[in-house]
């Protein structure tokens, strides 16, 4: 049974916890003793609330926003699922960022009332830069507006431009309400004029894309394991995780940064020998020659390229209160590679309302940017769009250790976000 990891997300009261809940509910997702909870805290119109099974935090509650992260575990007979509850206020949108690194596909939540605003823009211009490549677009709270048919229509309309600016190769739009359950796990006799399936039938049939690349195989090393002892005394492994690929005996590979050229001679799990380890396992790497290597240095096989270079060009998501400025000093973090590095310069930052780039010399909280990058030292990158794992990265600030930023090491390509494309080829309902 495979795994689909989606996020939720759009504007604040849009219904995304709720729509989590319904999705638990409906489909028998819930454990018994919250069910029993659930029972005694309904609201006074005798209707379970179903926020809470993912608004965990105290605050949460009594706010009845989503402030942190949360994720939720369901299966069905066809699929396992992972969903991440992320939060809707333009204050929260760091943790919207970390929330979507990880998905397969983006929910964007829009209320029917209010149709597409700048915050549903935000969250769908960061999931595309993540690399997520299903939207769903969910038009929440249709029972507010009489399951209005032209209205459903106007908001796919609108959504559709935003589809286009942003290149979103695959789009369904779903009209229902999360509160009454309409459409959510069971199509709804409230909505006979739409077709299609119900959110859970679309979740259950999407195709699931693939972990990482696999034609372009990564291993960086996390650790080296010299145990010295009589039983093992010239054993030498490096340990971490595959980032993409496979990797089997017998490869000839090179390390990078320094170039060098050698074989696997062998590949072990859990300190057995095993013919292949394939991403995101974690596994220990052997090689046949004692080379100089160590933690942050990667492991691929001769024919791959990645790029080995100590300037990068990123789009940035800044995450701190403090404004980024050219010049700032700071360090780095591209899995277990740490290295200092500098902004050299911003080249542009992204207009959320229109896409656009416009010209600026400072980041501010939530703003993204393209930016150049120097680094003390060689990184071993593949740019984003190419492969998620190693093309990302985060900023840290040198003397807190605080996360500043997250970066997506991408291609140059001027017209990312204004070149058109057809709507309608993106988009089905």
């Amino acid at each position: 049974m495979d795994l689909l990891r989606f996020i939720t997300c759009g504007s604040v009261d849009d219904g995304k916890s709720t729509l989590i809940g319904r999705l638990l509910y409906d489909s028998d997702s819930v454990s018994l003793d919250v069910l029993a909870t659930l029972e005694k805290r309904r609201h006074a119109s005798g209707e379970v609330d179903l926020a809470l099974l993912t608004d965990g935090l105290k605050a949460e509650r009594e706010q009845g926003i989503t402030i942190d992260v949360a994720h939720k575990y369901f299966t069905t007979p066809r699929r396992k699922f992972i969903i991440t509850d992320a939060p809707g206020h333009v204050q929260y949108t760091r943790n919207m960022v970390t929330g979507a690194s990880n998905a397969d596909l983006a929910i964007v939540l829009v209320d029917a009332r209010q149709g597409v605003i700048e915050q549903t823009r935000r969250h769908t211009l960061i999931a595309s830069l993540l690399g997520i490549q299903h939207f769903v677009l969910a038009v929440n709270k249709m029972d507010l507006v009489g399951y209005d048919e032209v209205i459903f229509n106007n908001i796919v309309r609108d959504y559709q431009a935003v589809a286009a600016q942003l290149k979103l190769a695959h789009v369904a739009a779903i009209p229902l309400s999360a509160l009454n359950g309409d459409n959510v796990v069971r199509r709804s006799r409230h909505l006979p004029w739409y077709a299609g399936p119900s959110l859970l039938e679309y979740l259950e049939s999407v195709p699931v894309p693939a972990d990482a690349n696999p034609n372009e195989p990564r291993f960086q090393v996390q650790y080296v394991i010299r145990p010295q002892t009589p039983e093992l005394p010239d054993y030498r492994g490096y340990a971490g995780r595959v980032q993409s690929g496979t990797y089997r005996p017998g490869d000839a590979v090179r390390i990078w940064p320094s170039g060098v050229e050698t074989v696997i001679e062998a590949v072990e799990v859990n300190q057995q020998k095993v013919a292949a380890a394939t991403a995101p396992q974690g596994v220990v790497l052997r090689l046949r020659d004692d080379v100089d290597l160590s933690r942050g240095d990667t492991i691929v096989p001769v024919s791959a390229h990645p790029a080995v270079t100590r300037e990068v060009e990123a789009t940035l998501c800044w995450m701190d209160e403090r404004p980024l400025k050219a010049g700032r000093k700071l360090l780095v973090q591209h899995h277990t590679a740490v290295l200092k590095a500098s902004v050299t310069a911003i080249v542009h930052k992204t207009n959320v309302a229109t896409f656009e780039k416009v010209g600026t010399d400072t980041a501010q909280l939530n703003d993204i940017v393209r930016v150049q990058l120097k680094t003390a030292g060689p990184l071993v990158v593949d740019d984003y769009r190419q492969n998620r794992a190693t093309g990302a990265f985060i900023l840290v600030d040198d003397q807190t250790g605080a996360t500043l930023a997250a970066g997506l090491i991408e291609g140059t390509d001027p017209d990312y976000f204004t070149t058109p494309v057809p709507a309608e080829a993106a988009f089905s309902i």
